[in-house]
């Protein structure tokens, strides 16, 4: 019961502090003397401290308390070719360091040398207790071997023991994650999926990934491998047959960022990067509505002499976001079909620079493929969304080790 109590106070603490013992005993029905006892056993283990005095009623001053934010750190990376991003916070969840390690060259140096670097360059306070990297690979849960990468993709990662070698090197706990899961957990905890106990996370950029919470949980699969559909097969596509194992197939051949930017390049949009070709997409079809309203006082040939080449140009431009809308909704159709899930949240690059008007024609296109209806949102994540989720998976481990004591 004691430790029952412990945890409940601690929780309560976390989210409601700075508190007086009146307080805390009010929020969880604790016993004033019974609160004193507690507070006094959690300041012993360095758990928590004094906030001070707070002046109440009639003159009289109670002494607040909150969590100790120095009683563990922790830190959250993310692994991409060009660069290795860090964040680092307290137990309370506030950031006390950041950094970015450039890695342009994938040859650069063991990994563990990069990450070690990384993390000094964040300035951790103290010792971590807990690191949470995001790599771009699935993780065998058995194993913690990656999975559905070259070795060219992330030299140096394929290690019989790649968390055991990682937690001591880097002098503490560390876990390896894929980084699209990661972002279904911040999607999940502070997105557009919170409080949906069933959704798919369509992970769109330059390549393809998902992840899957079924029922509340994240489902990994029995090889880590769930919601890898880069090599999905399309009908239509090479295959992993034909194209090799690790080669550009299946969903990836169509739904990529290099398919999508060779796709708009068909119809007139042709930039160096998918971003911009979707991007420019977009900007071409809503001006040409904006046009359009201006001109609806206009009449017969004077309407049409202004509408001229740019109205052919968005007219294209528009066929091209459809298609691309209906590349990618196949490929959830084949997913939503197996999963049923309640909600599909589109993220990445594509859905980013694609906004709104592509998210509503993923979504038109998705209800007429399906003989379910579920419902289709953007990503609600400001900034980087896989420190996002490793941060709240490793603040998530650390408090239940320190809260369940």
């Amino acid at each position: 019961m004691r430790a029952i109590n412990e945890r409940i106070a601690l929780r309560v603490l976390l989210e409601r502090g700075p508190l007086t013992r009146p307080e805390l005993g009010e929020f969880t029905g604790l016993s004033k003397p019974t609160a004193f006892q507690l507070l006094a056993r959690l300041q012993a283990a360095g758990l928590v401290v004094s906030d001070g005095m707070r002046s109440g009623l009639a003159g009289r001053n109670a002494e607040t308390y909150r969590i100790n934010p120095a009683a563990a750190h922790v830190a959250a990376m993310g692994v991409t070719p060009g660069a290795i991003e860090v964040r680092v916070a307290d137990i309370t969840g506030a950031v006390v360091g950041e950094f970015v390690l450039p890695t342009p060259d994938p040859d650069g140096g063991p990994p563990v040398e990069r990450l070690r670097a990384a993390l000094d360059g964040a300035a951790p306070p103290g010792p971590l207790s807990r690191v949470v990297i995001g790599v771009r690979a699935a993780v065998d849960p058995a194993t913690g071997r990656l999975g559905h990468l070259a070795e060219a993709d992330m030299p140096g990662w394929h290690l019989p023991g790649l968390v055991p070698t990682l937690s001591a090197a880097l002098g503490a706990e560390v876990s390896v994650e894929n980084d699209v899961n990661l972002v279904a957990l911040a999607e999940q905890a502070r997105g557009a999926a919170a409080g949906c106990p069933d959704f798919v996370l369509l992970w769109a950029d330059d390549g393809l990934g998902a992840a899957l919470v079924i029922g509340g949980r994240l489902h990994r699969g029995f090889f880590g491998a769930a919601g890898e559909i880069c090599h999905m097969p399309i009908s239509g596509t090479v295959t992993a047959r034909d194209g090799g194992r690790h080669g550009s197939h299946g969903f990836q051949s169509v739904g990529g960022g290099g398919a999508i930017r060779d796709l708009l390049a068909t119809y007139g949009i042709d930039r160096p990067d998918f971003r911009q070709s979707v991007r420019a997409a977009v900007a071409m079809v809503e001006e040409s509505g904006r046009a359009a309203v201006a001109m609806a006082g206009e009449s017969g040939r004077a309407a049409v002499a202004m509408a001229g080449e740019p109205g052919r140009a968005a007219q294209e431009a528009a066929a091209g976001l459809r298609l691309v809308a209906g590349r990618l909704a196949v490929g959830l159709a084949a997913i939503a079909s197996v999963v049923d899930p309640g909600l599909i949240v589109l993220a990445g690059g594509v859905m980013e620079a694609g906004g709104e008007r592509l998210r509503d024609l993923v979504e038109r296109e998705l209800h007429v493929l399906l003989p379910t209806r579920p419902a289709v949102r953007g990503s609600e994540l400001a900034g980087n969304p896989v420190l996002a989720g490793a941060m709240d998976l490793a603040l998530a481990t650390v408090r239940d080790d320190l809260f369940g004591r």
